[in-house]
């Protein structure tokens, strides 16, 4: 096991300079130097007030089988979260009240992390799972726009 930095969830309060024996972490970036991380430690996760590091394993088990009808109303409620979050990003945007629109905000992301999870569940945005060796795959052999990032998809796939 290693740590993980959530940069979303990370407030900046950088208690785990203080007690990482190593200095393997790096508020500067953002992340973790797993050459540096003692495996296992857990003084970063234990004193970060926002619980933005995590341990994760070195190696992922396998994805769960899901049938296709699984899949398919995974990705469906997946899309309606997104639906939702556009419409309530939308209020917060024209919100007059700062209470409406921090509400407003907090659905939407609320929504956007939803979202992930059901993708996540459904395979995508799983290291370890077809559909996301197979999405990459798809990407590289469409033509994409000019700032697509081919050479880091490239990268993606060999790390599979």
């Amino acid at each position: 096991m290693h740590a993980v930095r959530n940069i979303r969830l990370c407030t900046k309060d950088c208690l785990c300079l203080y007690v990482c024996p190593t200095g393997a972490t790096d508020t500067e970036n953002g992340q973790i130097d797993f050459s540096k991380c003692v495996r296992g430690c857990r003084a970063c996760v234990d004193a970060c007030p926002s619980g933005a590091i995590s341990l994760v394993p070195e190696t992922l088990p396998p994805q769960q089988n899901k049938t296709g009808e699984v899949k398919a109303r995974l990705r469906a409620l997946a899309a309606a979260k997104a639906r939702q979050q556009t419409l309530v990003q939308g209020l917060a945007d024209r919100a007059e009240s700062p209470v409406q629109r921090q509400f407003a905000r907090a659905l939407a992301q609320s929504n956007q992390l939803m979202a992930e999870d059901l993708l996540r569940e459904a395979g995508y945005m799983v290291p370890q799972s077809g559909e996301a060796k197979a999405f990459l795959e798809g990407l590289l052999a469409e033509p994409q726009p000019g700032d697509f990032p081919a050479g880091a998809a490239r990268k993606l796939l060999e790390l599979l």
